[in-house]
């Protein structure tokens, strides 16, 4: 016997305040960089220990979120998301605790242990409770939420200018204020679904009895091909526009410092607002892979434009910004139609994992090649290299794609290029 629809009130909320907790964690993530003058000034930290801040945070959810995926499938998506969400409260508050840096290296630990495995938490929550309908809007929606809390952080220097004219800690002191509210938003979301499951009963689907991890490598084929685009697209992305495209903008093009962080914040606001939308036309149009597709091609077109053309920045900038924001909206609210429900956790651990192991390596490349092309104002032609790196990434990206939308419009389709249902 099928179980009932879940009523909209319901489905809504669970999304609203699970997005609330997103926005929190966001936020805590990216309260560093807007510090890291006040910390090397007041504090003493070098660059290096401002930079291991964010490092330690990352390195050991390499194996973490694959870790914590598998226990979101046997504890269940609303304790898991309830019980990271307090680790990510616990590590803001060491954070903020001592002016030391092993004590403020240690809740960035913390708080990364939670963060990561959170978020895979609430990706698994949504495709249970919207796998039957509006799953692409409601992965966009809680998606830009999230963003939309990196952003509040970047701006905190003017909207709490009080905080960071008193010193080094207010402004942490305002990041546990949302990890607290993320924690309560995620207490919120625990009550709604509790409540509910016993008539809905998809909040928590019946655990497999047993662990086999090698059953980690028995996923179908169109999910390794949505893995596959997940590491090349985000591989190139994230070192491009978070780590070297304002270095690059300002170098080989003349920018100022202002114009280039301006130009290269464009990409992130407009993937705010036009994720959701991307993800409402995908649920009333399907043809998901058909869209992976093109946001794929969209995306390796970005780099021979920079790379042979003086066309104005404007130009890459747009088909960054239409790839950042159509690709994730479509790519992560396609693994539920591929996977079992029980084991949906460990699926998205899974990609995280994989996806962490591909930016820490083209992080490193990209850097590798620009030294090693002595990369510069004075010699912008030593950037061809990480381009073409990123070309080829890029390249590698649209023929996953390819092999997706080559097997979803077969007979062995998993129904990504219609609008059926989730069974």
């Amino acid at each position: 016997m099928t179980n009932p629809e879940p009523p909209p009130a319901l489905r809504w909320g669970v999304l609203v305040f699970t997005s609330l907790a997103m926005f929190g964690n966001y936020y805590v993530y990216d309260s560093i960089a807007p510090l890291a003058d006040i910390l090397r000034t007041e504090l003493g930290f070098s660059s290096t220990q401002v930079g291991t801040l964010n490092a330690i945070y990352s390195a050991p959810n390499i194996v973490m979120v694959l870790i914590g995926g598998v226990i979101v499938d046997r504890m269940g998506t609303r304790t898991a998301t309830l019980v990271f969400t307090a680790i990510c409260l616990v590590g803001a508050i060491l954070t903020a605790l001592s002016g030391t840096f092993p004590i403020m290296a240690l809740g960035r630990l913390v708080f990364g242990l939670g963060a990561e495995s959170m978020i895979v938490a609430v990706t698994a929550t949504l495709g249970h409770w919207f796998k039957r309908s509006q799953l692409g809007f409601a992965f966009g929606l809680n998606l830009s939420v999230a963003r939309a809390g990196s952003y509040a952080a970047d701006l905190s220097p003017a909207w709490a200018s009080g905080a960071y004219a008193a010193g080094w800690r207010p402004p942490l002191v305002i990041g546990v204020g949302f990890a607290l509210v993320a924690l309560v938003a995620a207490v919120v979301s625990w009550v709604l679904e509790r409540r509910a499951e016993p008539r809905y009963a998809l909040g928590r689907p019946e655990p497999p009895d047993r662990i086999v991890w090698i059953d980690l490598w028995r996923f179908d084929r169109s999910y390794w091909y949505i893995v596959g685009l997940c590491v090349t697209f985000y591989s190139v992305i994230f070192p491009f526009r978070s780590t070297f495209a304002i270095e690059y903008f300002q170098n080989a093009h003349g920018l100022s410092l202002e114009r280039a962080g301006a130009l290269n914040g464009y990409v992130f606001l407009a993937a705010i607002v036009a994720t959701p939308l991307f993800g409402l036309l995908v649920d009333r149009v399907g043809r998901r892979s058909f869209f992976m597709a093109i946001g794929s091609l969209l995306l390796l077109a970005v780099f021979p434009t920079l790379l042979y053309t003086r066309w104005d920045l404007w130009v890459s900038t747009v088909l960054i910004g239409i790839a950042f924001s159509l690709v994730p909206a479509v790519l992560w609210p396609s693994v539920p139609h591929l996977v079992e429900a029980q084991r949906l956790g460990t699926a998205y651990g899974l990609m995280t994992m994989l996806q962490n192991i591909g930016l820490t390596v083209c992080n490193l490349g990209a850097g590798a090649l620009n030294d090693l092309g002595q990369a510069s104002a004075a010699n912008p032609a030593g950037y061809r290299p990480m381009l073409w790196m990123f070309t080829l990434l890029s390249l590698a990206g649209l023929l996953f794609s390819w092999l997706l939308r080559r097997r979803e419009t077969g007979p062995q389709s998993h129904g990504l290029e219609t609008l059926t249902s989730i069974p």
